[in-house]
């Protein structure tokens, strides 16, 4: 991190600091007492002054119990921004914002010294601890932004002071908090809003919400079929997806190490992004193998006699459910076809639709066995006619279970929900067993 000194911290974060010995400046920030390492400033979030001391055995150079966490952190993270001539790149979406701020890392690390968010640190945590990793030689930071309301992205966007904006997409997501897909379009928006003038937007080709908040002193980039960077061509290969993208007319193919059409079309705004940072096209092939998926998205694991598990049970929302049943559709090949399906959260009072829609969607997908877990999954059957089988889980244990009595040597099985739905359990239970 680029140091902070003591005195700043003190100006910046009001609250109960206590320094160690001969300490004048602090050259990291954690807010989890596991991950201090020497010389850190340890910020006490939630239950974190519980861990004070743990934080000054693993050798930190002081402690924070803040009078606000959220915006000690916010400032701190702005600060250390604030020192640093780094572009930024903010990353929102409904879906695809973790995979796509995944791939522009991978893109950009053999050209520049780049720091990225980890996993899903998008939050009034996790932005700034992102913030808090930049060097003084960094030259990227790639940072994701979610929000859960009005307001939230344009006070991460205010920290982050972003120099090029992505929004992924715009779907129903969040409604049971802010009501409609209009009013989500609005909240993305708050990341265009904070460009600088001569910045730049990447967009959703065709994407209608977001125009009127497009600017005019801003480069637009639209992505996707009729962009500016589209999709020609999608051809899985052995070792992950070939992928034939136009960029502005011109041609470019790369080989990606993921296998899913929907993550080339990911790689679509991360290329978008990755162009405006000035770095080469032509040398974009150097990160495109190296491209490392967070956690519980898009894993592969073998089953038994050649099956094949699917877990991608991050999270999960009608956008990503479709495009995780197609994916489930071309991996199978010949294999039965069984999905694992936990309830999509904060839907609002159209929930049930939405999982009726996704059970219609397995059915198209060729889904042989669905099991559909809670009883907002109840939807999920509701829709699926078309599929040969259907069970009803109450809960993960009784899924398991379930599972257990259909599944057959051989399977593919796919297995996604929101995160509440705590569906990592399921592919615990089925990988537990050697293959």
């Amino acid at each position: 991190m680029i140091p902070l000194s003591v005195e700043e911290v003190r100006a910046l974060a009001p609250g109960k600091l206590a320094v160690a010995s001969g300490v004048e400046r602090f050259t990291g920030v954690a807010a989890d007492s596991r991950r201090v390492a020497r010389g850190d400033l340890f910020v006490a979030v939630g239950r974190g002054a519980d861990f004070l001391a743990d934080a000054q055995t693993r050798g930190a150079g002081g402690t924070l119990v803040p009078e606000d966490a959220f915006a000690a952190l916010a400032a701190l993270g702005g600060a250390v921004r604030e020192k640093s001539a780094a572009r930024v790149v903010g990353i929102t979406g409904s879906t695809g914002k973790t995979s796509t701020k995944d791939i522009l890392a991978a893109l950009c690390r053999p050209h520049a010294r780049t720091v990225a968010a980890e996993a899903s640190y998008n939050n009034e945590v996790g932005l700034p601890l992102t913030l808090c990793r930049i060097e003084p030689d960094t030259e990227v930071v790639v940072v994701e932004m979610a929000m859960r309301g009005l307001g939230q992205i344009a006070a991460l966007a205010a920290a982050a002071r972003p120099d090029v904006g992505v929004v992924t997409s715009i779907g129903p997501a969040h409604l049971e908090l802010v009501g409609t897909v209009e009013r989500v379009a609005e909240a993305k928006a708050e990341l265009i809003d904070a460009l600088p003038p001569g910045g730049t937007a990447v967009v959703p080709a065709g994407e209608s919400l977001l125009e009127p908040y497009l600017r005019d002193d801003l480069e637009v980039v639209r992505f996707g079929q009729g962009g500016d960077v589209a999709l020609r061509d999608f051809r899985p290969l052995s070792h992950g997806a070939r992928v034939e993208v136009e960029v502005y007319g011109d041609a470019l193919t790369l080989d990606f190490n993921f296998r899913s059409r929907h993550n080339a079309e990911n790689a679509l705004a991360a290329l978008a992004a990755y162009r405006a940072l000035g770095l080469s096209l032509a040398e974009a092939q150097r990160g495109a193998l190296d491209v490392v998926l967070s956690r519980w998205r898009e894993e592969e694991m073998e089953l038994a006699a050649g099956g094949l598990l699917l877990n991608d049970c991050y999270n999960a929302n009608p956008i990503s459910m479709r495009a995780a049943l197609v994916y489930l559709g071309e991996r199978a090949g010949s294999r039965r076809r069984i999905a694992v399906l936990g309830h999509m959260a904060e839907l609002g009072s159209d929930a049930r639709a939405y999982h009726r829609e996704i059970g219609q969607a397995a059915g198209r997908a060729g889904v042989d066995v669905l099991v559909a877990i809670g009883e907002p999954g109840r939807g999920y059957l509701e829709g699926a006619a078309a599929v040969p089988e259907t069970h009803w889980a109450a809960d993960v244990g009784e899924a398991i279970a379930r599972l257990r009595e259909v599944l057959q040597p051989g399977d593919c099985v796919l297995v996604k929900g929101s995160r509440a739905a705590g569906l990592e359990a399921v592919a615990e239970a089925l990988t537990s067993v050697p293959a």
